[in-house]
């Protein structure tokens, strides 16, 4: 992987001066004004406050979120993340897990602070799957969108 330029950088080139992409925060249909991600209060049924154990890839997504937020690294922030994840539309956000959301959030901005091109995340994507598919694992043909 080569060595890129700091990724303020790159967006002060392209016209962003801070360096903070511009939010795209949608409203929620039906919901006075609030964002996507603002739910509370509103009537989503009950909550499985159940204890449960995470899937590997669920403790996998916790770690990467860790170690590309932590002081040392600091890829990017938790607020970016954030931002990611309130920016999805209504319809994206209600259909996806928690972790989706935050797996989904990390490969876009690995993207976009220019630490992985797009290409560089779906060459290794589709050798995961190839790997996967020869050992006869389960592999999702979904594909989910930039």
């Amino acid at each position: 992987m080569a060595k890129r330029a700091p990724a303020t950088a790159a967006k002060t080139r392209q016209g962003v001066a801070s360096g903070v992409p511009k939010r795209q925060t949608k409203p929620r249909k039906g919901a006075g004004g609030r964002a996507t991600h603002d739910v509370g209060g509103l009537s989503f049924g009950a909550i499985d406050r159940s204890e449960h154990d995470l899937a590997l890839w669920e403790k996998r997504t916790d770690a990467m979120q860790r170690l590309l937020t932590s002081p040392g690294n600091r890829a990017f922030s938790v607020d970016g993340l954030r931002r990611v994840i309130e920016d999805y539309g209504e319809q994206v956000y209600d259909r996806t897990t928690y972790y989706e959301k935050w797996i989904r959030a990390l490969r876009n901005l690995v993207v976009e602070q220019e630490l992985l091109t797009r290409a560089e995340v779906e060459t290794r994507m589709g050798e995961v799957r190839e790997r996967h598919a020869k050992r006869g694992r389960r592999i999702s043909k979904a594909k989910i969108p930039w």
